[in-house]
């Protein structure tokens, strides 16, 4: 049966439209050694990365974590747009959803004015209605306020005509949390047990899949 065709698209960012987890590991790598705390390995960076920073860094670094915060920022405020890459695809898909008359917009946990200066640089902004990241909503993914923000001036209600698309099992959270549709690209490291509160509507293995799934 074919699926019922979703009247707006909402996509994580990191790892489901960009190759960043080299850079958010180098970055953490920096933070971390300054912190005189062992950095994880570049798997540990993958499978536990999933949260902002202002939920994650003072469970990491208590007292200190906006000292981590700023080196943290320092490091990713230089190698961010210099290893940028898109994922496999994902210029044409987005494209080709703009083309069909998709409204399409981002949440993601990463801070703000990074987001919306890597969509820029890579001349995917205009594909948007809303670039949403952490710090931009009064509280971040996977807390339900981010998708307002997503959906604002689309005309679009939150419900089952939305879907959300992600890597990882936040995505799908917020997504069980606010009764869109959870669609997992499955192309990442999950941590055990990722998906078993939150299990995803559909899966893909890559971004490109997401036309077939559209009937595109």
């Amino acid at each position: 049966m074919p699926l019922e065709r979703p009247t707006a698209l909402l996509f994580d960012w990191d790892n489901t439209l960009v190759e960043t987890w080299p850079t958010i590991h180098a970055a953490l790598h920096e933070t971390f050694t300054a912190m005189g705390v062992t950095p994880w390995t570049f798997e540990e960076t993958k499978q536990r990365v999933r949260h902002s920073m202002r939920e994650s860094f003072p469970v990491l670094f208590g007292d200190r974590w906006t000292d981590a915060r700023d080196v943290f920022y320092d490091a990713y405020g230089r190698l961010h747009l210099s290893s940028l890459e898109p994922c496999d695809g994902a210029g044409d898909v987005l494209a080709r959803l703009h083309d069909a008359g998709f409204y399409m917009g981002v949440i993601s946990n990463k801070t703000g004015h990074y987001l919306r200066s890597e969509a820029s640089h890579l001349g995917w902004d205009g594909y948007f209605g809303q670039l949403v990241g952490a710090g931009d909503a009064v509280r971040d993914k996977p807390a339900p306020e981010p998708v307002t923000m997503a959906l604002d001036g689309s005309g679009v209600v939150a419900g089952g005509g939305v879907w959300m698309i992600g890597d990882s099992g936040v995505d799908m959270e917020i997504a069980h949390a606010t009764g869109l549709v959870g669609v997992l690209v499955t192309g990442g490291v999950f941590a055990e047990g990722e998906f078993d509160d939150y299990p995803p509507h559909h899966r893909v293995d890559r971004c490109r899949e997401l036309l077939e799934l559209l009937d595109l």
